[in-house]
């Protein structure tokens, strides 16, 4: 008597199997009889994935100000492109532009026609001297390329390492050092950035070591009188010449 409840059980297995056998089998067919429409469904949603992906970071805005820009962006040191549009005793005005994605782009963008906002860059850890300025503004002409490596943000003015493209270079220059090696600037302070950061330690080390090299080869403001120079200004200031100045000016 205790046996008995064994093959009805064996047989509510068997059933259960079947079914989802059943519900396998409809699914398949489902799948075989519409294949385009489950084809289409299924590039719909990774299209919608995408396109969120792309709006949750912010790929292809185009930024018109410094506040627009999002904290993390700056946190992390994005790099973002831009268009020269020109430099100024304030800094370099540069206009965003975002990364531009076939078909996503024109979806995603708010704003048609053209823009004509800039967003004000300084060059981080960089004090300009009069020539670097004039050098700044024959090298950064108006609608070249230039990448911002995003360092930090003050008020309206985005403090920046800004990368130069160059003929026959794949990463191109970094403008913040080429004027500290050419003697047309003096590091300072990275405005914004906490001493005891990482960060900051890499940009101070990176920018005193391209002032270093042009100090030791006299470049720029570090450009040292030849041994004539030297020699004349000498003979100039001793005292011998000084008393016959004074002897001449006295029976003149």
């Amino acid at each position: 008597m205790n046996n008995m409840p064994e093959p009805r059980r064996g047989r509510d297995d068997q059933q259960d199997r079947r079914d989802q056998g059943n519900i396998v089998s409809t699914i398949s067919h489902f799948v075989d009889d519409n294949l385009t429409f489950v084809r289409n469904i299924s590039t719909v949603l990774a299209a919608t994935g995408i396109v969120v992906i792309v709006r949750s970071l912010k790929l292809t805005t185009r930024f018109r100000a410094a506040s627009e820009i999002p904290a993390r962006f700056i946190e992390r040191n994005v790099s973002l492109r831009g268009r020269v549009r020109s430099v100024s005793d304030r800094g370099v005005e540069v206009e965003h532009v975002p990364i531009y994605l076939p078909v996503l782009s024109p979806l995603l963008s708010k704003v048609k026609g053209v823009d004509s906002s800039s967003i004000l860059v300084h060059l981080a850890g960089v004090e300009l001297t009069p020539e670097g300025r004039v050098w700044l503004q024959e090298n950064l002409a108006p609608a070249q390329t230039v990448w911002l490596k995003l360092i930090s943000r003050e008020d309206d003015m985005l403090h920046c390492l800004v990368r130069r493209s160059q003929q026959g270079s794949v990463w191109g220059r970094c403008v913040n050092e080429e004027l500290l090696w050419l003697g047309l600037a003096r590091t300072a302070p990275v405005v914004g950035v906490r001493t005891d950061s990482r960060i900051y330690w890499h940009l101070h080390k990176r920018l005193h070591r391209a002032e270093v090299k042009a100090e030791r080869k006299g470049r720029g403001l570090w450009q040292r009188d030849s041994t004539w120079e030297r020699v004349s200004r000498a003979i100039l200031d001793s005292s011998v010449i000084r008393m016959m100045r004074r002897i001449f000016q006295k029976t003149g």
